[in-house]
Formats: C-alpha cells, sequence, structure tokens
C-alpha cells in the first residue's frame, strides 16, 4: 500500500467515524407535557441529536412518532395526561427505531420539530398537537355597549406573563421560578383592572403553558388592545444586582450592558419554546412605510409616559435598578400600533429580591403599582369612544358650567343666556334673593 493509499484510507476512516458519531443512538431520557388553550406539547429531553418521522392513523385515532437510532429510559407512567387530548403513549421498536404511539381522544393535527441545546435544556423532540375539533375563534374587534352619546367601549389592557410551559424563565433562591412569580402578579393586575370601571383586561397565558414571543403581541393586535405590559422576574449573572425595572423600546437597541444581556435572553426565549424569530413582513409601500413610523412614534411616546408612571409607583417600595426608565430591544415591544412595556419585578437571582417576589403581599403591591400607574395615564388621555373618555368629557363639561358675574350682569340676564330657569339657578347657589356681586363665581346647572 502506497503512501497516498494509507492518507486515503486513513481519511475515510475518519469520516465513517464522523458519520457514525452523528447517528449513534440516543436516549430519550425524560417526557413533559404541557397544556394550552389550542394545544397540548410534549416535549422528550434527548441524550443526543435524533431524527424522526410523525404520522397519523385513523379508527382509531392514534399518531405514531418513530426516531431513528434510540431507545427509552423514561418512565411514562408518571406523565400526567388526564387533561390531554392523549389517551395513553406506548413504546416499542420498529427495526433499530424508537416508536412511540399516542393514543387520542379524537382528532388531531399534529407539528414535530428538534430543538438544539441551550443554557437550559439539552437535545429534544417537540410534538404539539392542535385539536381539529375545536370551533375556531371569532377574534372581535372591541367591546362595544349602546350609550346615549353613541358607541362607546371599554380600554383594553394585554397583561403578558413572561415564559411558561417548558420556559421557566430565571430560576432564583429557594428554585423559585420567574413563570409562575410573574403569573400570579398578572393575575393580581387583572382583578384589579376587573374591578376598574372602563376598563378590560386580557392575560396572553392563563396558566402555564408556552407563547411565542410574537404570539404574544399577535394575541395584543387580536384583541384590540389599548396598552401591552409585559411583567418579568430575571436573572442576572452577578447575584448582587438588584431592583426593579421599567423598560420601553430603543430605537437604537440596548442601553447598557444589563439591557443588552436582557434584551439577548427575552428575545432568544422563542429558540427556548421552539418558534423562532418571526421578522414582520417587508412593506415596499412608502405611504404604508410612513404611517407605520408614525405609529410606532406615538405609540413610543404614549410607552414612555405609562413607564414613567409605573417607575414611579414602583419606586415608593421597591429598589429601583436605574433612576428612570430604560430602553432596550425587546420583541414583546416591537408593536407599532400599540403602547408596549415591560416591567422587570426584580432580580430573582439576587436572594433577598427572590424572597420577596415569592410573597403573596409583594406580588399584590406591584400589581397595584403598574395598575395605578396606567390608569392615571389613561385618566389624562383616554383613547376616544372609551367609557374614560366619555366620563373626561362630563367632568370637564361640568366644570365649565361656571360663570362669574362681571359688571352689568342680573341673575336673570344669566339665567337667560344660559337657558336655565330663574329659580333652578338661584337654588343651584343657594341664593335667598337675586343679588350677585361682581367677582361672584356661580354654578350653572344643566338646562
Amino acid at each position: 500500500m502506497t503512501g497516498l493509499q494509507t492518507v486515503l484510507r486513513t481519511v475515510v476512516l475518519l469520516m465513517l467515524s464522523v458519520c457514525a458519531s452523528v447517528v449513534q443512538a440516543a436516549d430519550v431520557k425524560n417526557v413533559r407535557i404541557w397544556l394550552a388553550p389550542d394545544h397540548a406539547r410534549l416535549v422528550f429531553d434527548l441524550s443526543g441529536p435524533v431524527e424522526h418521522k410523525i404520522f397519523t392513523l385513523k379508527k382509531p385515532d392514534r399518531i405514531v412518532l418513530d426516531v431513528a437510532s434510540s431507545s427509552m429510559s423514561a418512565n411514562l407512567s408518571k406523565l400526567s395526561l388526564a387533561k390531554s387530548p392523549i389517551t395513553q403513549i406506548r413504546k416499542g421498536k420498529n427495526g433499530k427505531q424508537l416508536r412511540v404511539v399516542l393514543d387520542m381522544k379524537r382528532s388531531v393535527r399534529p407539528k414535530s420539530f428538534v430543538l438544539k441545546p441551550n443554557q437550559k435544556y439539552g437535545h429534544r423532540l417537540v410534538v404539539d398537537l392542535y385539536d381539529e375539533t375545536a370551533k375556531p375563534k371569532v377574534v372581535k374587534k372591541a367591546v362595544y355597549r349602546p350609550k346615549s352619546t353613541g358607541k362607546v367601549r371599554d380600554i383594553i389592557v394585554s397583561i403578558d406573563a413572561g415564559h411558561g410551559g417548558d420556559d421557566p424563565g430565571a430560576i432564583g433562591a429557594g428554585r423559585v421560578r420567574e413563570k409562575d412569580v410573574v403569573l400570579a402578579i398578572a393575575k393580581d393586575l387583572k382583578k384589579l383592572f376587573d374591578a376598574t370601571s372602563g376598563y378590560k383586561a386580557v392575560l396572553t397565558r392563563k396558566s402555564d403553558y408556552y407563547i411565542s414571543l410574537r404570539g404574544r403581541t399577535k394575541k395584543a393586535r387580536q384583541q384590540n388592545a389599548d396598552l401591552f405590559v409585559s411583567i418579568h422576574a430575571d436573572a442576572f449573572k452577578d447575584s448582587r444586582a438588584k431592583g426593579a425595572s421599567v423598560w420601553v423600546l430603543s430605537p437604537r437597541g440596548a442601553s447598557g450592558e444589563v439591557g443588552r444581556w436582557l434584551a439577548r435572553k427575552e428575545n432568544s426565549a422563542d429558540l427556548i419554546g421552539g418558534v423562532g424569530s418571526v421578522s414582520l413582513e417587508d412593506k415596499d409601500d412608502v405611504l404604508a412605510g410612513v404611517l407605520l413610523d408614525m405609529s410606532m412614534t406615538a405609540s413610543r411616546a404614549d410607552s414612555r409616559q405609562v413607564a414613567g408612571n409605573i417607575h414611579k409607583n414602583i419606586s415608593k417600595f421597591a429598589r429601583m435598578h436605574k433612576p428612570s426608565v430604560e430602553q432596550a430591544g425587546f420583541v414583546v415591544l416591537k408593536s407599532p400600533d400599540i403602547p408596549s412595556l415591560l416591567v422587570e419585578t426584580g432580580f430573582i437571582s439576587n436572594p433577598g429580591e427572590a424572597r420577596k417576589l415569592k410573597t403573596r403581599q409583594y406580588q399584590r403591591k406591584m400589581a397595584q403599582a403598574i395598575h395605578r400607574g396606567i390608569t392615571s395615564h389613561f385618566a389624562r388621555k383616554p383613547p376616544m369612544m372609551t367609557y374614560v373618555a366619555e366620563a373626561q368629557k362630563s367632568k370637564k363639561s361640568d366644570a365649565a358650567r361656571v360663570y362669574k358675574v362681571v359688571r352689568g350682569d342680573t341673575l336673570s340676564v344669566i339665567a337667560s343666556r344660559n337657558g336655565v330657569p330663574l329659580k333652578k339657578l338661584r337654588a343651584a347657589n343657594k341664593l335667598k334673593n337675586d343679588r350677585i356681586r361682581i367677582g361672584q363665581v356661580l354654578n350653572i346647572p344643566s338646562s
């Protein structure tokens, strides 16, 4: 054998070795299930990368998952399937393949994909089961109720509890999980709005399941939200970092090292959830671009005003990370037509703040601070044709119904000028007679 042949043989053997390592057997170490309103998600934790295929069978309904060169050590009997569309999960062999069969209660549409390792998990195979029997949800453009002044509606606030499901978010001292803390605060905030006249609050997620970052803003748009607030309780690489913060979108990206780090971390959440970052469609139309820019400028101005209110409220009982509202490039803040802000309720990686964040009292305090910040903004600047706007008009109208007496005025002339009976004007100002003086302020009752 010549020297060249020896080299070629060595190269071939190395290539075969690499190929063998790529398709080496993988083990399914664990299986998790998450239930969302429109689908169930199965997550298979793997010891390495795999190839797979999935197909459906009818009469009875089954989903079959074949995983190449793999085995399963996970204990399927511990998996809770009670509220899922799955009756049972069976495992077996199909040649060298691991075969997993899902016996279904009803027909579903499966979607599967693999995920590469990240900072929280190793290789994963994800199967989403979408319910085909569920009726499509009709999205109402707004909730209108008739009133004498015309059609008015509630102010709609979209409340987003970050993370969820297979994405726990940050995990702090005592194993407190960000996804649990922020969902509790979001629910408290919704209760406050439900008890506030003229407001309607909607949650992007109501329990422990994952929604993509773009999916969260899409839900807010479907709900015709007037404001989107995303709630988080993040961590930092240094456990000494502490303080709550309020964020709005920066046109130039993140501001400061912490801002950049947090923005990268939040924006990569879709990789955890397995959806991937989805860009908004490019618009070539110049006019559409101008209108979009104007809309985003207006929504960013409102975002800063609301964020400033909330920052001030939280600072009354909590340490703030920075003395003012911060800016970063969070994906959930990029809705061009909805004022959006993100509240970091504290650093869960800080032991002291983690202890506070998991208490119901502190969670309610945080919800109250956010609620006051939002309602105080809309009290000054309510959207048109809302109950709050109509109430503001009423107050201004009432405030305008006063008159300051000038030289030459008589009570009867003032009454005639405002279309009010003299007797009624006299009663509204508790006057015993028609005598008035220059500079006197009279209340003008409605005619």
